[in-house]
């Protein structure tokens, strides 16, 4: 495993996702999962507070009530940083269409969704508490502010966002230095080796662009986290369908650069596109979502793969090129 830092915090370079682990992913295989992660030198694990609420007979307590039962049960509080997010768990005060009912970042609910996340898992303190997904309805500064007290009160280490322009982000990190509150320290968004088409639309998700990637990039104390960066599967599955807002002009150019460079290091496609991924310029910390023991095995072998910089040119120039 190698590792880097989050804030001040040295975490794995690879963070598991734990969104099906409770529900679509039993128990037993949620926990072997999670002790094959550690075992391999994995100490970053992310959840939220409304995986999976979409399922029948489910809440979204599930995944962090899973990671709560595990931790409890290894004694792992301490060797490994636990990321949660809030914001995005259905109101049924707001109605029944999602996301439109989501809870939203205003000041009251952002404290007191933090005390029930640290309930369900079972610790004093997230390190790292993510606003799930933006709320344009409540200004940056009050958002800010609820998370820069959480902070304050030692209910987070740290604070991120997810699913959040890079212009919010900006006038967010504006905000905090005018409150003198904690910013944030982090930031996850989909993203992964095939560019978006022109046109994608990603609906509340907001995919990783040049903007955001330019403004990391110049700012040392934000890791830029990412979700979603093996498309499901789709880069080694033939059964996988790769999604729409990824089809484009310049698809096949890319899938064929990405399968070149397999084939010279003997890695699968995945392990080229993490790879890629950790070792640019920013570097991106990878959050892999996994149901079976040898997905996670063949992710975390792609933390030794080094591609070379011809390897790494071609893949840009593919990427780059007029879609």
């Amino acid at each position: 495993m190698r590792y880097r830092l989050l804030g001040d915090r040295q975490v794995s370079a690879l963070c598991l996702g734990t969104l099906p682990f409770g529900t679509i992913v039993d128990d037993a295989t949620s926990f072997a999962l999670l002790d094959r992660f550690v075992e391999r030198g994995g100490t970053f694990v992310d959840t939220a507070n409304c995986y999976c609420f979409w399922r029948d007979g489910c809440c979204g307590d599930e995944s962090e009530l899973l990671l709560g039962r595990w931790l409890a049960s290894r004694g792992a509080g301490e060797e490994v940083a636990v990321a949660t997010k809030l914001g995005a768990r259905p109101d049924p005060a707001r109605g029944e269409q999602w996301p439109a009912n989501r809870e939203g970042l205003g000041a009251q609910v952002v404290a007191r969704a933090a005390r029930d996340s640290l309930n369900r898992l079972g610790v004093e303190r997230v390190d790292l508490l993510y606003a799930h997904v933006d709320d344009p309805a409540t200004p940056v500064e009050e958002t800010v502010a609820a998370f820069g007290a959480l902070v304050a009160e030692g209910i987070a280490a740290q604070v991120g966002v997810s699913n959040q322009t890079a212009e919010r982000l900006v006038r967010s990190h504006a905000a905090a230095a005018a409150q003198g509150v904690a910013g944030y320290t982090a930031v996850q968004q989909r993203h992964t080796y095939l560019t978006p088409a022109p046109d994608a639309d990603f609906d509340y998700q907001v995919h990783a662009d040049a903007e955001l990637l330019a403004y990391a990039g110049n700012r040392p104390d934000l890791t830029v986290l990412v979700y979603g960066p093996l498309v499901n599967g789709a880069y080694t599955n033939p059964g996988k369908e790769l999604q729409v807002q990824y089809r484009h002009a310049g698809t096949q150019r890319q899938v064929d650069a990405l399968r070149e460079v397999a084939k010279e290091t003997g890695a699968t496609a995945n392990q080229v596109v993490l790879a890629w991924l950790t070792g640019g310029s920013p570097s991106v910390l990878p959050v892999i979502g996994v149901s079976e023991m040898g997905q996670l095995d063949e992710a975390l072998d792609a933390v030794e793969l080094n591609l070379t910089q011809a390897q790494r040119e071609r893949l840009d120039r593919a990427r780059t090129t007029n879609l």
